[in-house]
C-alpha cells in the first residue's frame, strides 16, 4: 500500500505496518515524468514484499512526499517522515534535491537509499547511513565522453545552465576529455536565445552540442532551432542527463527529438526477474518502463530485505549496507566504498549511451555501454 502526500500531514496506517518515506518529485518545476516512473517501481516493489509477507510479517507501507525539485521542500519532508516514524527513506530524482535530503537525513539518524541521483557529493561528509543505487555522475559521464571521442567528436559543445549538477556534469567531461585530445566549449546561456547559440556553435565549428540544460525548456527550444538551422546540419545533440528517455520528450519534439544520445542505466538484455518486472511496470504506466521505474523498484527490494536483518532499527539498517546482497532487476546490487564518493554505493549499475531511432521514434538504439 502507499499513502498520497497528505498537505496536513495527517495519515492513516496500519499501526503494525514497516513505513518507508519516499521522497517523488510529483509536480512542477520537478520533472514530473521521472517522479511518475519513480512511484511506480517503488509501489509495484511494495506490493510484491506485501504478498510475499511483508518484514517479518509485517506490512511494508510507503508514505510518500512531493519534493517538486526543491531542496528546501524535501529538507521539510525529511524532517516530517522521521516525525512519523518512518524506518527508511527512499527515492528522488534530482541529484540537488537528494543532496539537500541526504544531509538532513544523516543529520536524524535516518538511513536513506537513493535511488536516482547520481552527483557524486550527495553528502559533504562520509556518512555511514545514506546508500546509492544509481551510478555516480563522474562514471556515468566519463563513460558518455568515451561514447563521444569513439563517435569522432573533438570540438564539443556545452549549453549548461547555473546548477551545481549542470557545473559538475561540465567538469567531468572537460577533464576528461582534454588529456584525449578533445575541447569543451561552454557556451553563454546568460542570453539563452537559441539563435545566439547556434551562432556560436557556427563560430566554433563544434560537431556536437550537449544540452546541460531542463526539460523542457530550454531543452526543447534549443534542439528546434539547431534542428533548422542549415549551418549545423552536421552537428550531434547529445544530452547526457536523460531528457530523451520520456515519452513527453518524443511528444514535444517528434522527429527533431531522435538521433540525441542520452545516458540509461539497464543492462542489454534484462534477467527473467528484470523482464517480469518490466511486464508488471508498464502495465501500471500504461508506458514503456524508463530506468527510473526500475532504480524505484530495486530501491524497495533492497530496503525490503534490509528491513528483515534489522527489525526495521534505523541504526541496525544504516549499518547494514555493506553486507546487502540483492538480486535486482538490472543485477545484483551490492554496496561499497568508492572512492571520491561519500556514500556506499552500488558500483556499478550498467550504463548505456542510447538514443531514439529516427526511424522508428518508438525505439531505442543502443550505442555505447560502459
Amino acid at each position: 500500500m502507499s499513502t498520497p502526500p497528505s498537505p496536513s500531514g495527517a495519515e492513516r496506517t496500519d499501526a503494525s505496518a514497516v513505513r518507508i518515506g519516499a521522497l517523488v518529485p510529483l509536480t512542477r518545476p520537478g520533472w514530473v515524468e521521472a517522479g511518475r516512473h519513480l512511484l511506480a517501481g517503488l509501489e509495484l516493489a511494495v506490493r510484491e514484499a506485501n504478498d510475499a509477507g511483508g518484514v517479518a510479517g509485517r506490512p511494508l507501507e510507503l508514505v510518500v512526499r512531493d519534493t517538486a525539485a526543491d531542496p528546501q521542500r524535501a529538507t521539510a519532508a525529511v524532517d516530517e517522515l522521521a516525525r512519523l516514524g518512518v524506518a527508511a527513506l527512499a527515492g528522488e530524482y534530482h541529484s540537488v534535491v537528494a543532496r539537500a535530503a541526504a544531509a538532513r537525513a544523516d543529520a536524524l539518524g535516518l538511513p536513506f537509499l537513493c535511488s536516482s541521483a547520481v552527483l557524486d557529493t550527495l553528502t559533504e561528509q562520509p556518512t555511514e547511513r545514506v546508500a546509492r543505487l544509481a551510478p555516480a555522475q563522474s562514471h556515468g559521464w566519463q563513460v558518455y565522453a568515451d561514447f563521444l571521442l569513439g563517435a569522432g567528436h573533438r570540438r564539443i559543445a556545452v549549453a549548461a545552465e547555473p546548477s551545481v549538477y549542470w557545473a559538475s556534469g561540465a567538469r567531468i567531461l572537460r577533464d576528461h576529455l582534454a588529456p584525449r585530445g578533445g575541447t569543451v566549449i561552454e557556451l553563454d546561456l546568460r542570453a539563452p536565445a537559441p539563435a545566439a547559440v547556434c551562432d556560436e556553435l557556427a563560430d566554433h565549428r563544434a560537431t556536437a552540442l550537449l544540452l546541460l540544460v531542463g526539460h523542457p525548456e530550454p531543452a526543447v527550444s534549443l534542439v528546434k532551432s539547431v534542428r533548422h538551422d542549415r549551418r549545423l546540419a552536421g552537428i550531434m545533440i547529445g544530452a547526457p542527463a536523460g531528457q530523451p528517455e520520456f515519452a513527453e520528450w518524443a511528444r514535444l519534439l517528434g522527429d527533431d527529438g531522435a538521433a540525441i544520445p542520452f545516458l540509461r542505466y539497464l543492462p542489454e538484455h534484462l534477467s527473467p526477474l528484470g523482464a517480469r518486472v518490466e511486464t508488471a511496470l508498464r502495465e501500471r504506466l500504461a508506458e514503456a518502463p524508463s530506468f527510473v521505474a526500475f532504480e524505484g523498484y530495486d530501491t524497495v527490494a533492497v530496503l525490503a530485505e534490509v528491513l528483515r536483518s534489522s527489525g526495521a532499527d534505523r541504526a541496525r539498517t544504516a549499518e547494514s549496507w555493506p553486507r546487502v546482497a540483492v538480486d535486482g532487476t538490472r543485477g545484483q546490487i551490492r554496496f561499497s566504498r568508492t572512492p571520491g564518493i561519500s556514500v556506499w554505493q552500488w558500483a556499478w549499475a550498467p550504463v548505456q549511451v542510447v538514443d531514439r531511432d529516427p526511424a522508428e521514434p518508438d525505439r531505442f538504439r543502443v550505442l555505447h555501454t560502459g
